[in-house]
């Protein structure tokens, strides 16, 4: 059975900035509606100071793509606003999507600078998706990527996504949880997710159900009657040593292990974890349960996961809420959508914002992203952004440059490249074959494992080369110096 798109729960062409579409009337006033221009979607700064960001959110930018129509009652609306005149009202009425876009795929590692999506069409229609676009893969891949480095953080052992009752809202529950899974984590408590997206789900009881008997055996008791082959027990209601642990241990004794089954884990959500888990763990191997599996939960986030791994605890896997559902530390992408250039006379004219902060001056042209890759190790090399066109020759050395300090080179050998972008839309129609999550989160893996530990690591990592190739670079560097010159005359 088909799932329904989340996407398709309620029209969202107009979630759009107000100003998206008094600039779209302007253009069309001026007679330059159908104009074309290009645009990058791009981010600025890895969130928590990182060495990678994953991008996530092209599956509902393709949804809300195709099915972008302004209705009826989007018009009246519009109309009771008293701003927009008949020609403007009748131009959304007939709106139907033209842009041609590229975009990364989803999962794969991304830095600072590059565009995750360019598109390019009639700049008011480029304008109108400017906004949910941006929504969409700046939240997407801020969970992702906060997942990521939870996921990494567990060195292997299963982490499970507990966030949907600390999501900003349901939007951001059920699709942070699928971009969480992509990022590494191996399931979620969030059913709705779980339907939508086939990620597998996971949940075991709260206090509550322990609370409503009366005696924490008793609870434990009629929960591994319910649920005999799936008991994970929350053994932290009272005392988790004196009485939740010796408690499951004796339903494992008592119920389970009669009718042929294990007691599969016990959860713990507060305390001292690395004492209380090393503690459990000696218990319920002395008492024949070395199969039984510990999990921990209680706003954890990766750098206390490393901690608890570094002072011995017993840990099988963790239940990962609020700090990753919101990506506390660091709650905004940060990603932004800016013009690169325009079509005028059959020529692509290059288009610069130009800004006294130097981390907000933009990148001009109609571009191209190339990956370095090592022959030899796999690993990547680098990342090239190109004037479109460009070719880049395996089988010849290539020197990168920093684009700010150019003294800095150095020229790569015995190397492949990937181009990374990947066509998405063409005449606003889908081009893109969209791969299922599974696909999705595996191919996340394998290229985070091409990159080099020094760039992975949570503090102080080694920057990723993201440079210019020579021709962009000039012509990037000629916009800035003919725009100091104009200056200066005027």
């Amino acid at each position: 059975m088909d799932r329904i798109k989340w996407t398709d729960k309620t029209n969202m062409s107009m979630l759009t900035d107000f100003y998206e579409f008094t600039m779209s009337k302007g253009y069309l006033d001026g007679g330059c509606a159908e104009k074309i221009a290009y645009f990058d979607l791009f981010f600025r700064a890895v969130p928590e100071n990182g060495g990678y960001a994953i991008i996530a959110g092209l599956e509902q930018m393709i949804d809300y793509l195709q099915n972008i129509r302004f209705n009826p009652e989007d018009i009246a609306y519009l109309t009771t606003l008293n701003v927009f005149d008949e020609k403007f009202l009748d131009y959304l009425r007939a709106f139907r999507l033209e842009c041609d876009i590229w975009a990364i795929p989803e999962g794969t590692p991304v830095f600072p600078g590059e565009p995750l999506v360019k598109v390019r069409g009639p700049i008011a229609q480029a304008q109108l998706i400017e906004t949910m676009l941006l929504a969409t893969i700046n939240h997407q891949s801020l969970i992702a990527t906060k997942a990521s480095r939870i996921a990494r953080a567990a060195l292997g052992r299963p982490v499970f996504e507990f966030g949907a009752r600390r999501a900003q809202g349901y939007d951001a529950a059920v699709l942070g949880a699928r971009a969480a899974y992509i990022g590494g984590v191996s399931a979620t408590s969030c059913a709705i997710a779980g339907q939508q997206f086939g990620i597998p789900v996971f949940g075991t009881m709260a206090h509550s159900w322990v609370q409503l008997f009366d005696t924490e055996y008793e609870a434990f008791a009629a929960y591994a009657r319910s649920f005999p082959s799936e008991t994970f027990l929350l053994v932290d209601t009272f005392d988790t040593l004196h009485s939740g642990v010796p408690n499951a241990i004796q339903v494992a004794k008592d119920i389970l292990e009669p009718s042929g089954h294990r007691l599969k884990g016990i959860r713990i959500d507060s305390g001292d974890l690395a004492y209380l888990t090393r503690t459990a763990r000696e218990m319920l191997d002395d008492a024949g349960l070395r199969d039984c599996k510990i999990t921990v939960s209680n706003a954890l986030d990766e750098y206390i996961i490393r901690d608890l791994l570094i002072q011995g605890a017993c840990i099988d896997s963790f239940g990962v809420g609020e700090r990753l559902i919101t990506s506390r530390a660091e709650p905004v992408f940060g990603g932004v959508y800016k013009l690169s250039a325009v079509e005028s006379g059959g020529k692509v004219i290059p288009k610069m914002k130009i800004s006294e902060n130097i981390g907000k001056v933009t990148t001009p042209c109609n571009k191209e992203i190339f990956r370095f890759f090592d022959r030899d190790t796999g690993k990547a090399l680098a990342d090239v952004i190109t004037v479109a066109g460009e070719e880049i020759d395996d089988n010849e050395p290539y020197e990168i440059f920093d684009p700010v300090q150019t003294w800095k080179r150095k020229t790569l050998l015995n190397f492949t490249t990937k181009r990374l972008l990947e066509p998405v839309f063409i005449n606003g129609k889908c081009v893109y074959t969209r791969p299922d999550i599974q696909a999705i989160r595996h191919y996340c893996e394998d290229q985070l494992n091409t990159l080099w530990d020094s760039i992975l690591r949570f503090e102080n990592p080694q920057n990723y080369y993201v440079d210019l190739s020579q021709e962009l670079w000039d012509i990037r560097n000629d916009i800035l110096h003919r725009s100091r010159d104009t200056q200066i005359t005027q």
